[in-house]
């Protein structure tokens, strides 16, 4: 989660970054223009679709939680083409720093890659290069990652595409299911069912629970419940991520049946602690019924595990997701924006998305691609990927310090929503607005 997106007790604000971005904004858009006139990326040959492959050495920074996709990209990048990128993977937890230090002494890389949710500050800032034609150029522009390009546009302006995608999935065992009675080919379609089933598989008793989830954990609560609201076709934000939706009656249908899972042991143990450190490692132990999860981590489960997946449903129905991962971009300062809009357009082309993304067992960034070779053998992949276009990217700028921050006011809300009453959601709400429109 974003992706994502650093999602697994890498949550951390913005801090030194943030600063550094917002303080360097006008410095940044001012230097946007490359020594040839090309604009830093916006003008020259912005409506070519393709690029220039002319033997040009790119710089690209990308962070260590999406190191696999990126080196994959990358190398099969190199082998077959004259321009060459040269890859610099940089610790999640310093990534933030890194950037707005280079912002400030203008030593961005051509290319730098961003937690999807993180993306605002940087094109608020004039970091990125505007994109909008050239993305505008491809064949198959309207089937990119929506939530990814409306994370990535300011005043109109596209600055980024998808890069790598992770979603918010349910998954659930198979085999416990069978145990339980419940039919195997029918995992939850609504919030209720999902917490029928999961009271089923918690019955068995000794140590089979019905269900987990990070309760100290803010990203991984953003990542699994906002989609249960979004299904039922309600907003946690405002447009512009300034006011918070989440004392809905929606939201208030979610956090009750989480408190009911915890009021009633349904939860296995660890999730009033769970940082998100560990929270992906309880399901693979073959213990838990159904609880939510990225979609990357399918391809690390146990071989002999027998599981499903399925999309989050909200509580009378629907289904939606939490399109984390990164996106990326030219920085506004590069010379060599056509050449690295090249690996750009062809790390979106059919080549790479099938042979290399899909190949990998990672999510598509096109929704025309959901079905391919590599998917059809695994229907669960087609069920990730044909959910892109169910899924959405929050937008605000103070995202990291209202819900990636372990002292933010969603954390609160979460845990005074399900470990509580429930009776301080309004004012919890509010708080969590003020954050958002400090």
């Amino acid at each position: 989660m974003g992706s994502t997106t650093g999602r697994r007790g890498q949550m951390r604000r913005l801090a030194l970054g943030a600063v550094a971005l917002l303080t360097t904004a006008s410095l940044i858009t001012a230097c946007g223009s490359g020594e040839d006139g090309s604009g830093g990326g916006g003008g020259g040959k912005a409506a070519d679709a393709k690029g220039v492959d002319d033997g040009a050495t790119l710089t690209m920074w990308t962070r260590a939680a999406t190191r696999p996709q990126s080196e994959a990209l990358v190398k099969a990048y190199n082998a077959h083409h004259k321009n060459k990128i040269e890859l610099t993977v940089i610790p999640t937890d310093d990534y933030q720093a890194k950037v707005g230090a280079a912002a400030g002494s203008r030593d961005l890389p051509d290319l730098f890659a961003s937690d999807v949710v993180f993306v605002p500050n940087y094109t608020s800032s004039g970091l990125f290069a505007d994109l909008t034609d050239r993305v505008d150029a491809l064949p198959f522009a309207d089937k990119l990652a929506q939530s990814h390009i409306k994370a990535g546009t300011y005043e109109g302006k596209k600055y980024v595409v998808p890069h790598t995608l992770d979603l918010s999935v349910l998954f659930y065992n198979k085999e416990l299911y069978k145990k339980a009675e419940l039919d195997p080919a029918k995992p939850p379609t609504t919030l209720a069912e999902w917490d029928r089933q999961a009271r089923a598989v918690d019955a068995l008793g000794g140590d089979v629970n019905g269900t987990f989830f990070g309760g100290n954990c803010g990203g991984c609560g953003v990542f699994t419940w906002w989609p249960s609201i979004w299904a039922a076709g309600d907003q946690v934000l405002n447009e512009d991520g300034t006011e918070a939706k989440l004392d809905s009656a929606t939201a208030k249908k979610v956090y009750d049946t989480y408190r009911g899972w915890v009021k009633d042991d349904i939860v296995a143990p660890g999730a009033r602690d769970e940082t998100g450190a560990t929270w992906t490692g309880v399901f693979p132990k073959g213990k838990v019924g159904v609880m939510p999860m990225p979609s990357t981590t399918l391809g690390l489960m146990p071989k002999n595990l027998d599981l499903g997946v399925a999309p989050i449903p909200g509580p009378d129905g629907g289904k939606s997701t939490f399109v984390g991962g990164d996106a990326i971009g030219i920085a506004a300062t590069s010379k060599k924006a056509d050449q690295a809009w090249n690996f750009l357009a062809w790390s979106l082309g059919d080549e790479a998305q099938v042979d290399v993304v899909a190949a990998h067992k990672d999510v598509v960034a096109r929704t025309d691609l959901a079905s391919n070779k590599y998917s059809d053998a695994d229907p669960r992949l087609v069920t990730i990927n044909q959910l892109v276009a169910d899924g959405r990217t929050p937008y605000a700028l103070k995202f990291g310090q209202t819900f990636n921050d372990p002292n933010g006011p969603w954390l609160s809300l979460m845990r005074d929503a399900v470990f509580g009453d429930g009776a301080s959601v309004e004012k919890d709400n509010k708080a969590v607005s003020a954050s958002l429109a400090d």
